[in-house]
């Protein structure tokens, strides 16, 4: 049987449909302004070029090599300790466990498209009563837009490689940077432009810490997809004789320059409109309706558009969550792509269920455990472990497992003399930077 293959333009805005999720959209522009602006942006380029964009060509050259699922991967090219390497390849367990929480959050994102569409929260204050009320009262509605994710997502898995993944990002991706291109060019028409230039790249040193480089070698690791097998699989059905190093270079690209775009138009109409930067989830579902509404019936039109685009990054960023595991059901245990998507859909389905009951009042007290509760859980052990682990394991597998004559003999001819450095980097530079995150955001540092 013929195994289906990405086109290299497909595999691009696949790997960059990984890449560009929520974070990009909302999560970096405030954290580059609250660690100091354009300082923080140079420190983040840094760590996307010496940590990011080395785990990549790691990540993309053993899905490559391997041609299977992350296991299997993992498995057949270690020269030595086979039984023990494969356990690496579980970082496919890392997107699915995201999945728990972010189809929850994908459902509010369609909420909020309705939203839009019929009645925008006037104040700032109104807007926070709507969230708040959505997130701690009704089950219905957020359980009903879960639901609508998780159909969604599976549908898509179940059309494989060509007809399902690599078809929806020919679509989703474009429409994004469309969205968003033009939402920014009308930003720049605005004279709160240049007040959002300047929260966003205005260099404050002071500001940069231990805790911001942190920061940003944490942010870059997440929001480039890496350590949760998504790239790795997708690299596997990469076509022969692609070139690795390019085609990590556009995703880089991509993800880094639209969550820039996304910032400044986003961060324009907060200011032109008086909501203020906000953190988190209140910065999109609070503060940035309340903006729309001051521009009348161009805001309603500008949220739905703004909310589709965030809906697309999500949808992009899911599919590519699960599709690792699904591959290693596929291929380990010859499941039909039907049941194996289906299966995986319905696990982050129903635990996803036990995430958003944990923030609904009545619920919460039996769902928080300690200082969180269970939505907050998972969405720490994930960014805290599971991703810096699978990140610091394939940085050692392919510096000191996997021999250097074979990794020389694939990307030498592509990274030419830099190929020493970036061997260094992985070796030495990423898995210490790796562990330094690790411990830091468990709080041990």
């Amino acid at each position: 049987m013929k195994i289906a293959r990405f086109s290299r333009i497909g595999f691009i805005l696949a790997a960059a449909g990984s890449a560009v999720g929520l974070g990009n959209i909302w999560k970096f522009p405030y954290i580059a302004g609250e660690f100091g602006g354009g300082a923080f942006v140079l420190v983040y380029l840094i760590t996307v070029l010496l940590i990011g964009f080395s785990i990549m060509i790691a990540e993309m050259l053993i899905g490559y090599m391997g041609r299977k699922d992350t296991v299997t991967s993992f498995e057949e090219l270690a020269p030595k300790h086979k039984h023990i390497w494969k356990f690496a390849g579980f970082q496919g367990l890392a997107g699915l466990f995201v999945m728990i929480f972010y189809s929850v959050v994908i459902g509010w994102i369609f909420n909020y498209i309705v939203t839009s569409i019929i009645s925008l929260p006037a104040t700032v204050e109104e807007a926070e009563k709507t969230f708040t009320t959505m997130l701690r009262t009704d089950i219905m509605t957020q359980l009903f837009y879960h639901t609508v994710s998780f159909t969604w997502i599976t549908y898509v898995l179940t059309k494989g490689i060509k007809g399902g993944i690599e078809k929806i990002n020919m679509i989703l991706m474009p429409s994004l940077m469309i969205i968003l291109i033009g939402m920014f060019i009308y930003a720049l028409s605005l004279d709160a432009f240049s007040q959002a230039l300047n929260f966003m790249f205005a260099a404050d040193w002071s500001k940069i810490d231990s805790n911001a480089f942190v920061t940003a070698v944490g942010h870059a690791f997440f929001t480039l997809s890496l350590g949760m097998g998504a790239i790795m699989t997708y690299s596997a059905s990469m076509e022969k004789n692609s070139n690795l190093v390019k085609n990590a270079f556009w995703v880089v690209f991509l993800d880094t320059s639209i969550a820039i775009v996304a910032g400044l138009m986003l961060f324009t109409f907060l200011y032109q409109y008086g909501a203020g930067p906000a953190k988190g989830p209140g910065l999109v579902f609070i503060s940035l309706p309340a903006a729309f509404y001051e521009m009348g019936i161009l805001g309603n039109i500008f949220a739905v558009l703004f909310f589709l685009a965030l809906a697309f990054a999500g949808l992009t960023s899911s599919v590519s969550l699960v599709e690792p595991m699904v591959q290693y059901f596929i291929d380990r245990f010859k499941w039909s792509r039907l049941k194996a998507s289906m299966s995986m859909g319905l696990f982050f389905y129903l635990i996803g269920i036990i995430a958003l009951l944990s923030n609904v009042d009545g619920f919460k007290e039996a769902l928080t455990f300690g200082s969180k509760n269970f939505f907050d859980w998972v969405d720490y052990i994930t960014a805290a472990i599971m991703l810096p682990m699978g990140g610091l394991l394939m940085a050692l597998f392919i510096g000191f497992a996997v021999e250097k004559q074979r990794v020389e003999s694939i990307l030498k001819p592509q990274l030419g003399a830099t190929f020493e450095i970036w061997y260094f980097s992985l070796r030495y530079i990423t898995p210490v930077a790796m562990f330094i995150v690790m411990l830091s955001l468990v709080g041990v540092l």
